[in-house]
C-alpha cells in the first residue's frame, strides 16, 4: 500500500523505532528529584502528548515541579534528557518493517522525516543507524509538524492524494489534516483514544499490517 505514494511524511519515535517509552523513562527520571507523584504526572502527560516537543514540555513540568521556567534552564533540562536519551534510542528495538522499507525504496520515493525532536539531535540518530541517506529532508523541532509538511508540500510537484503521513500521535493526524494529505496511523499501545476516534488507515506495523 505505502508503494503507490510519491511522497511519504515519516514519524519517528513509534513509527521507525519503539523508542516512545524510553523517552517516558527520561522523563519520569528526570523529575524523581521531585517526588513520585509529579513523576508520574510528567510521564502520563509526556505519553499523551507523544507528538509535542520537549521545548513545549518541560517548561510545563518546571513549573508543575515549582522551579524557574526560564530559557537558560528549560536549556539545562533539554540537554540533560538528551543526553538521557541519545543512546537508548538508538538501541530501542525496530517497528518490524520500517528500516526495510526505507531503505529498499528511499531512491524511488520521495521522504521526509517529520519529528519533534530537536533536528540536530534526529539528524546524529539517523547518521548513527544509517538512515540519514534515506530521506531527502529532515525536520525537527523547534519546526512544527504542521509548518514542516507545509513547506515541503509547497515545493513538491505531486498531488496531495499522492502524499502520506505516517504517525502515532494526534499531532501526527493534526499535521496530514491540516495539510490535506492522507494519513496512516500506526497503532501503539499510548494512542488507543486515536485508534478508536480515527476511522482512517491504520496497521500494526509493516510487515503484517
Amino acid at each position: 500500500m505505502l508503494r503507490r505514494y510519491a511522497a511519504i511524511f515519516w514519524d519517528f519515535d513509534g513509527v521507525i523505532k519503539d523508542s516512545v517509552a524510553v523517552k517516558s523513562d527520561a522523563y519520569e527520571q528526570l523529575f524523581a528529584p521531585f517526588g513520585a507523584h509529579l513523576a508520574a504526572r510528567v510521564r502520563e502527560h509526556h505519553e499523551r502528548n507523544g507528538g509535542m516537543s520537549r521545548y513545549e514540555k518541560l517548561p510545563l513540568y518546571l513549573r508543575w515541579a515549582g522551579r524557574d521556567a526560564s530559557h537558560g534552564e528549560v536549556e539545562r533540562y533539554c540537554e540533560l534528557f538528551s543526553i538521557a536519551v541519545f543512546r537508548a534510542v538508538i538501541d530501542s528495538p525496530w517497528v518490524p518493517g520500517a528500516r526495510e522499507y526505507l531503505q529498499a525504496n528511499h531512491a524511488r520515493q520521495f521522504f521526509v522525516l517529520v519529528t519533534a525532536t530537536p533536528r540536530t539531535e534526529i539528524q546524529s540518530i539517523l547518521s548513527a543507524l544509517d538512515l540519514a541517506r534515506c530521506f531527502r529532508e529532515v525536520y525537527g523541532a523547534p519546526a512544527t509538524k504542521t509548518d514542516a509538511v507545509r513547506s515541503v508540500l509547497a515545493r513538491l510537484e505531486c498531488s496531495r492524494t499522492d502524499t502520506l503521513r505516517i504517525g502515532d500521535s494526534e499531532s501526527d493526524y493534526q499535521a496530514a489534516q491540516t495539510a490535506g494529505v492522507e494519513f496512516l496511523l500506526r497503532r501503539t499501545e499510548l494512542n488507543r483514544d486515536l485508534q478508536r476516534n480515527y476511522g482512517g488507515m491504520q496497521c500494526e506495523d509493516f510487515v503484517n499490517g
